[in-house]
């Protein structure tokens, strides 16, 4: 009897129904679902198979960009919202600039407009916001990177390596980048600020991360980078002190006293500059004594706007009143000593000949 006589028929078709193992998947791609999926959904041999190149991959990355962008919105969203905060009245007092937190600066709480702490808060916002696109985006690309199989270690290691030789090389920039931030946060000074900064000394002109410029009384403008400046001496936060020394020579102390009383007062009473003073002018008395005679010391406290048009005015009616009180002739008379007489022709002065 011949084999395909002994062969039962009715296994026949079930091993006509077997695929070849050609026309299916491999096993281990059939025991993952997408897999699966697409071999019962496509009957495709080489789609079931690179479903996971195919499908999930693309699909992880999408993902990935997707949650960068919507973590990026949120970060963004939340610095813009604390930035709008910082300029309610209702900030507490230790976030707000100097000029703010000192009660003598104004004569009413709230006189201040906060558009320098705004213009502060942006800048700073700015700055955190663009350090976040930066994190964010960075970790995305991290992430991408790893679904497409790249090897990090070594990435992250160089990355490593150039950041510290550009951290040894760009030091001063560094340091430059840091201390602007730090000086913009504590809010050191601002734009239109009259600062004392060392060498340079005069008003502020543009405030950045890395380089500070000022105009000097010259109009000279210095651009000083922010890693330099050791001291900041800031003419223009919460109140200033104007002091005018005045000699009376050898007059009564206790009349020009008065004199000077006077007209400092009418400085107080002035329309135009009682806004600017913070307290009265006050005559404290003899400062110091020259060989001209006794010095006239008088102080007054203004708001940093106010100080040099307070100063000028205090100074030339104190002047005035000094003028117009016949002080400054007796200064004048105190001032002329006697000329020496000239020895005649011939003569040699003292002694004799010899």
């Amino acid at each position: 009897m011949r084999y395909e006589d002994r062969v039962d028929a009715s296994i026949v078709p079930i091993v006509s129904a077997v695929p070849a193992p050609d026309d299916a998947p491999s096993p281990e791609c059939l025991g993952e679902t997408v897999c699966k999926w697409a071999w019962d959904v496509t009957g495709s041999v080489w789609f079931a198979e690179g479903s996971y190149w195919i499908l999930v991959k693309p699909l992880r990355i999408v993902l990935i960009l997707l949650l960068a962008v919507l973590a990026r919105w949120l970060v963004r969203r939340t610095i813009k919202r604390l930035v709008r905060s910082t300029s309610d009245a209702g900030v507490p007092t230790m976030l707000r600039p100097l000029r703010e937190r000192i009660p003598t600066a104004a004569t009413e709480p709230g006189e201040f407009v906060p558009e320098r702490r705004r213009q502060r808060a942006e800048a700073i916002g700015s700055v955190l916001s663009s350090f976040a696109t930066a994190f964010i985006f960075g970790i995305a690309l991290l992430m991408v990177l790893k679904e497409f199989s790249f090897d990090l270690a070594p990435l992250l290691a160089s990355a490593g390596i150039a950041g510290v030789a550009l951290g040894f090389g760009a030091q001063s920039l560094v340091k430059d980048l840091i201390a602007g931030l730090f000086m913009l946060i504590e809010d050191q000074y601002g734009v239109g600020d009259t600062v004392d900064l060392g060498e340079a000394t005069g008003v502020v002109e543009s405030v950045g991360l890395r380089v500070t410029t000022v105009r000097d009384g010259r109009g000279v403008l210095w651009y000083i980078r922010n890693g330099e400046i050791i001291r900041v001496g800031n003419k223009s936060q919460g109140w200033a002190l104007v002091v005018v020394d005045l000699p009376i020579g050898f007059a009564s102390t206790e009349e020009a006293t008065a004199v000077l009383r006077t007209a400092a007062a009418s400085v107080a009473l002035d329309p135009g500059l009682a806004p600017e003073i913070v307290e009265a002018p006050e005559v404290l008395g003899v400062e110091q004594m020259t060989m001209d005679g006794a010095v006239i010391r008088t102080v007054v406290k203004t708001t940093a706007d106010g100080q040099f048009a307070v100063g000028r005015e205090l100074r030339r009616r104190l002047a005035e009143a000094l003028e117009n009180s016949g002080i400054t002739a007796k200064i004048a008379a105190a001032r002329l000593f006697p000329v020496l007489p000239t020895p005649p022709a011939g003569e040699t002065g003292t002694g004799g000949a010899t």
